[in-house]
């Protein structure tokens, strides 16, 4: 499995700078599927916002297909919210989920984050990988 270094900074509403580095983490599995990674604070607390995206460079009947077929729902166990976010080059979705102060604890949700996001993904190729005809007119 691939490792890769993740630094966490923490994102300026206003300005959207970066400001502050929250931690750094050695993160197995799927490196190409994070797209970015930045926390917020809210009234709530740090909310992490981890962009996630696809491996590969999709087709354009790829893009909405994938989008359809994804279900959120496998991330719900490690994110408090999943939203689409259109406009990239890939389909990219924002996980949100409670920044962790434990080091290990926010490695291990990033991972199982990933995993997740991964086997989703892999669900989605095998269920579209026949639909060109429906997405193309």
């Amino acid at each position: 499995m691939e490792e890769t270094a993740i630094v966490l900074m923490l994102k300026e509403q206003e300005t959207g700078f970066l400001t502050k580095e929250l931690g750094c983490y050695t993160v197995v599995g799927n490196p190409a599927l994070l797209y970015q990674i930045y926390a917020e604070e809210t009234e709530h607390g740090i909310v992490v916002h981890m962009g996630l995206t696809c491996e590969k460079e999709t087709q354009d009947w790829e893009y909405e297909a994938i989008f359809d077929y994804y279900d959120t729902e496998a991330l719900a166990e490690w994110t408090d919210q999943v939203v689409e976010e259109e406009g990239h080059w890939n389909p990219v979705w924002f996980a949100m989920f409670p920044f962790l102060q434990e080091e290990e604890e926010m490695k291990r949700r990033m991972e199982d984050i990933l995993q997740a996001h991964a086997l989703e993904l892999q669900s989605v190729y095998e269920a579209i990988v026949d639909k060109k005809d429906d997405y193309c007119e």
